[in-house]
């Protein structure tokens, strides 16, 4: 009876943790210190995309289409964003027959063909598999296919932990870039920058099917450091509430839904945004673009 209970445990942990496309994960570059998911075929069918969508609040991913040559909106189920720091490379997996503009120029590399303009580069390595990325990225992921390498162990690991549930999911090894520009700011943002080269192993994950539900995970090397960044954590929160104005009070909610906690060496930040919340924010963004959330209090 304990070994059926324990068989059905491990099934049930399976079935909830993230299924990270194989085919994707071998063209992940052995160099890569972030990366990022997003289940483009579930998050279609969330009510939040399709309000994005009816709103024409997606206007990104028209630039997106236009320097990639496939359109997430339509060709892409799965997308995977590997980043060294420098250099990003993304890896999709769809439906992918692209009418390539004769303006870039074609190359050939490792049996694949390759199409460029300036620094940039798309592929298209099968019908179901594309990448696109400074052209030196795209050699590269392709460079880890043929090799037939392991990909990043640690994060992959860390990515095949989230749950399968996630529409965005996003795992790191370090900070390879953000502190840096953190860092180059005045007063408590350069300190957080260096809180940041604290952590080790960072992970987080959404879920936009109703409202928002997620966490941010971090490693830190230290108690000290978790506790630093918890207690930032909380401060952020504490001056978000300070600042919603008397007009907009749902905007307390908002904070409501953001809570800090450490564990010994270990972050979380747990977020929860109703959907009717999320409805509200929509709404006060119809006309700016950008939310109206911060600012002193009136």
């Amino acid at each position: 009876m304990k070994l059926l209970l324990l068989v059905l445990s491990l099934a049930l942990v399976a079935c909830l943790a993230q299924d990270l496309d194989a085919g994707l994960a071998a063209l992940v570059p052995v160099d890569t210190a972030m990366l990022a998911g997003v289940r483009m075929e579930v998050l279609r069918a969330t009510p939040l995309y399709q309000k994005l969508v009816a709103r024409q609040r997606l206007s990104d991913l028209d630039e997106f289409a236009a320097r990639t040559h496939f359109d997430p909106r339509k060709d892409v189920r799965e997308m995977l964003v590997a980043s060294n720091g420098p250099d990003s490379v993304v890896l999709a997996r769809g439906n992918f027959r692209v009418d390539v503009p004769k303006t870039l120029k074609p190359s050939r590399y490792k049996g694949h063909t390759l199409y460029g303009q300036g620094e940039g580069a798309f592929a298209i390595l099968d019908p179901t598999t594309a990448i696109a990325g400074p052209e030196r990225a795209v050699r590269k992921a392709i460079d880890q296919k043929t090799a037939g390498a392991p990909p990043v162990p640690n994060l992959i690991a860390l990515a095949r932990g989230l749950p399968a549930t996630a529409q965005f999911w996003v795992v790191v090894n370090g900070w390879p870039v953000a502190p840096d520009q953190v860092m180059a700011q005045a007063g408590n943002l350069a300190n957080f920058g260096r809180i940041l080269r604290s952590m080790e192993t960072t992970a987080a994950w959404f879920d936009v099917r109703a409202g928002v539900q997620g966490l941010i995970e971090g490693q830190c090397k230290t108690e000290q450091d978790a506790k630093t960044l918890s207690d930032a954590a909380r401060g952020l929160v504490g001056l978000g509430r300070l600042n919603v104005p008397e007009k907009q009070p749902e905007l307390l909610r908002f904070w409501d839904g953001i809570k800090a906690e450490q564990q010994k060496t270990r972050l979380r930040i747990h977020v929860q945004i109703p959907a009717d919340l999320l409805d509200a924010f929509l709404r006060m963004t119809e006309n700016t673009g950008r939310p109206r959330i911060a600012g002193p209090a009136k």
